[in-house]
């Protein structure tokens, strides 16, 4: 069987297939963010992602409904920065309390493993994005050919773990025991002046400042040289039972459809697909 990243790209990617070739990596997000925004209905409650993909969708919906082609959508923003953003385009905006139920969520990510499941949350936007996402009937990822891994935690980068800000050296103690004898692993608190897509850490301990989420928490990265090996749910209830914790930025078996723009073309991959033997 062949790499399940060469899925055929449905009919109505046809169109963007075409014009993915010799794009630079921020048209191949336009790209992918398009067929994405063909989901939305009027009357839809939306989840607005966060980041440079999830951008083209929330102007590309501010354009459709300036335009009058949607109407009646309200968008639940995933951080404050896609709150300003969607404000911009002119999205209203409303919240988890007044609809418990996302019609779509659209948005990036960082990884995307064959299984579908994803690393997000290196920007710095995770707690939200986790639960608006997972109050969707269905969530769409958009990304570049980039983003594709073998396994979560494949290219290198960090996988984000929100912490409460008391007691965070021993949370962060926790975090290593947990990943003892585990070849190539290391972490770290993310501080302010660090790049959060950085793979190394040069910063003195003295001159900590931590980075700070909108949540008002911590994020402790944890890097796999290798990527993570083993049962990924396991792995996740491990994380979820060390006190202090309140997240971890793998998304495991939430995304309904990854789109994916190439530069030989767009790349359809869903849950459907999977299940007649993908």
């Amino acid at each position: 069987m062949g790499s399940p990243f060469l899925l055929q790209p449905s009919r109505s990617l046809t169109e963007e297939a075409m014009a993915a070739a010799g794009q630079s990596q921020d048209d191949l997000k336009r790209i992918a963010a398009l067929p994405a925004v063909e989901l939305v209905r009027s009357g839809m409650v939306l989840g607005l992602g966060t980041g440079s993909t999830a951008a083209h969708a929330l102007d590309r919906i501010g354009d459709l409904l300036r335009g009058g082609n949607l109407r009646d959508i309200v968008g639940i923003p995933t951080f404050e920065w896609a709150t300003a953003r969607a404000a911009a385009a002119g999205i209203p905006l409303t919240d988890l309390a007044a609809h418990p139920v996302v019609d779509l969520s659209i948005d990036g990510a960082d990884e995307v493993d064959p299984a579908l499941n994803l690393v997000k949350g290196r920007g710095g936007s995770l707690l939200r994005e986790k639960m608006v996402e997972g109050a969707s009937r269905r969530f769409v990822v958009i990304v570049d050919g980039s983003k594709l891994v073998p396994r979560l935690g494949g290219s290198g980068l960090a996988i984000p773990v929100e912490v409460i800000p008391f007691g965070w050296a021993l949370t962060l103690r926790r975090l290593q025991n947990l990943f003892n004898g585990t070849p190539g692993f290391n972490l770290k608190l993310r501080t302010a002046s660090i790049n959060a897509k950085a793979s190394a850490f040069t910063e003195k301990e003295s001159e900590i400042e931590p980075f700070v989420m909108d949540n008002k928490n911590y994020i402790v990265d944890l890097f796999f040289e290798d990527g993570i090996h083993g049962d990924l749910q396991a792995i996740s209830d491990d994380l979820l039972r060390i006190t202090g914790v309140v997240e971890h930025r793998m998304f495991l078996g939430l995304a309904t459809s990854v789109i994916v723009a190439r530069k030989d073309g767009v790349v359809l991959m869903d849950k459907e697909a999977k299940s007649n033997g993908f």
